[in-house]
């Protein structure tokens, strides 16, 4: 790059980023364009997103996130809270009196997503500066359009707390590597405050962030000033966080959202952090002895206060879990998807496991650099490994790795390209600069022949793609309103583009509701009956082929859903015609 052209990418790096984040949203909603038209909210979660969206707009409590539209008329207790919903609701009401609700809800969940998704931009390209060198954010741009599973956070209509909260751990990794102490720490503990107040996805990260702050303490004595901002940010966001946004729900010692357990903890952590930085302790090993003293008392208030909070945090039972949470596929190991899949997932924190031991050994004689790298990189390794829990950390994984991954192409670029060897400077260059971008596998699997599609596999897309369609629902919509029994992942589309309530959708907190769905379709029809008749429906909606027909049909096979598809309706249920070609099958509870 010309010596002139890095002066002005390094001096107007703010610009850069902002037209950057601007192309690629216009990007992006070119290409869903026709998922906008459609009002197609891709997943269950952004169409419960939407509906209790709608309820705060209508005049819910605030403070009640009972999702009343699904298990009624007692509700499904949701454990998310009201920040997300904000900018949803604003732009809704905002546009409404112009261009009217429907098009107003269409224009809102284009763009929600997209508000986040600049701060994460802005947050990674000031880590991979301050890490880095001033114009090596350029690279972490382009290795963001590698990172599908990051990115797939922020298309439209994914208008799901993910992004945000991918948007504030990255806030605060650029908090972490910040040179001004006070501040980088009043940078981290409030994204962390604000990211545990909307869920506590992030809560291994922030936790990990914590320790690494203390241990730079240890290390070097000046931390105090970061470690002391951290902790009265993080204490006081929370508990600012609480008061403003927890749910009625979320104030009694639930174990999954901000609530007494996890705010005491932060108050407790947040005075003990504070009390360790105003010590004027000045041998490490005495620093290091009063930090494990400090966890051990942490560990031992948790463990003590809130025993229930040890295990899963979800707190389904036995049965729920083997019943629905077992089938979950992001909740699986991301080797479960395939080998494809998982490749594609993997490259960018392979990338970065490899680029952070690189650029730690470039820096190895400057301490201060030292310990803001290996701050950075534990989030990014603990991502990583626990993708081998679930796939569901790949978003984050994929993310926090970029700063390390891009190191490899800015340092070992430049190396490999000025070999004598003409073979070695454009291969070699080619592949480094692949690897580090994240680009790498994608290009050798684009060379790969994918596995051929089953019949079952195109019939099961097929369901999937057609089943949530306004046009398939619209039908159901034209009914009586009514309490609809259907599948655990159809009813939050239901609820959210129909009149009519529904029983359970893949909520944790609503286990019974979730175990009775379960139970029904895979029991016998007489169970079934029982089941429908105790939660006072008066339709049963199928989509044959669907996703969790699958499990029905394999574990069993004789039960109701099975004898449905094999057209074999009980005297109790009449089916109702829809139109030719629609996809779902309706019928109306007679007895």
């Amino acid at each position: 790059m010309p010596e002139w052209l890095l002066e002005k990418v390094e001096r107007h790096w703010r610009w850069v980023v902002v037209s950057a984040w601007l192309g690629l949203s216009a990007y992006m909603l070119f290409f869903a364009r026709g998922q906008i038209r459609g009002f197609m909210l891709g997943d269950t979660d952004d169409n419960m997103r939407m509906s209790q969206v709608r309820a705060l707009i209508a005049g819910q409590d605030w403070f009640d996130l009972r999702q009343y539209k699904m298990n009624p008329p007692f509700g499904a207790d949701i454990h998310w809270s009201r920040i997300v919903d904000l900018p949803i609701a604003g732009m809704i009401l905002a546009l409404r009196p112009f261009i009217g609700g429907a098009d107003a809800e269409r224009t809102a969940v284009a763009v929600a997503p997209l508000i986040p998704l600049l701060p994460m931009m802005i947050a990674l390209s000031l880590t991979a500066r301050r890490l880095i060198a001033p114009a090596a954010y350029v690279l972490a741009i382009v290795a963001l359009f590698f990172a599908g599973s990051t990115l797939g956070m922020y298309t439209p209509e994914r208008i799901d707390h993910h992004g945000w909260q991918l948007a504030l751990l990255a806030i605060g990794g650029a908090g972490m590597a910040d040179p001004r102490r006070a501040r980088g720490g009043v940078v981290l503990g409030i994204a962390s405050a604000i990211s545990l107040s909307i869920g506590l996805e992030m809560i291994i990260y922030i936790a990990l962030s914590g320790v690494a702050s203390v241990l730079a303490w240890v290390a070097d004595r000046d931390e105090r000033r970061r470690l002391a901002a951290f902790a009265v940010s993080i204490g006081g966001g929370c508990a600012l966080g609480f008061a403003a946004f927890a749910s009625y729900a979320n104030r009694l010692p639930v174990c999954d959202a901000l609530s007494p357990v996890w705010l005491s903890d932060a108050l407790v952590a947040g005075a003990l952090m504070l009390g360790l930085a105003m010590l004027g302790v000045e041998r490490w090993k005495m620093r290091l002895s009063l930090a494990l003293g400090a966890g051990v008392i942490i560990a031992a208030f948790h463990a003590l206060m809130w025993p229930h909070c040890l295990t899963r945090l979800e707190g389904v039972s036995p049965e729920v879990a083997q019943l629905w949470l077992s089938h979950v596929r992001e909740a699986r190991p991301v080797w479960s998807n395939g080998w494809q899949v998982a490749c594609l997932i993997l490259a960018l924190p392979v990338a970065g496991l490899l680029g952070y031991p690189l650029l730690a050994w470039t820096v190895r004689h400057d301490r201060e650099r030292l310990r803001t790298l290996l701050s950075v990189a534990a989030p990014s390794l603990a991502a990583t490994l626990l993708l081998a829990w679930q796939t569901r950390t790949g978003p984050a994984a994929q993310m926090l790795a970029i700063p390390g991954a891009i190191a490899l192409p800015w340092l070992l670029a430049p190396r490999v390209f000025a070999s004598s060897s003409s073979v070695l400077r454009v291969v070699g260059t080619s592949v480094v600069v692949l690897l580090g971008l994240g680009g790498l596998v994608p290009t050798v699997l684009n060379f790969v022949p994918g596995k051929p599609t089953t019949p079952r596999e195109g019939a099961i897309g097929r369901a999937n793609g057609l089943c949530p369609t306004l046009w398939a629902m619209r039908p159901v919509a034209l009914l009586p309103k009514g309490i609809v029994f259907t599948f655990v992942d159809l009813a939050p589309r239901l609820i959210t583009v129909t009149h009519h309530s529904s029983i359970a959708g893949p909520y944790h907190r609503n286990g019974e509701a979730i175990a009775d769905t379960m139970h029904a379709f895979r029991g016998t029809a007489d169970d079934a009956h029982a089941i429908i008749l105790r939660h006072h429906a008066n339709y049963v909606l199928t989509c044959p082929a669907m996703s969790q027909t699958t499990i029905f049909m394999a574990e069993a096979p004789k039960g109701f859903y099975g004898q449905l598809e094999r057209g074999q309706v009980p005297h109790w249920l009449q089916p109702i015609p829809l139109p030719k070609g629609n996809p779902l099958k309706i019928y109306r509870v007679v007895g």
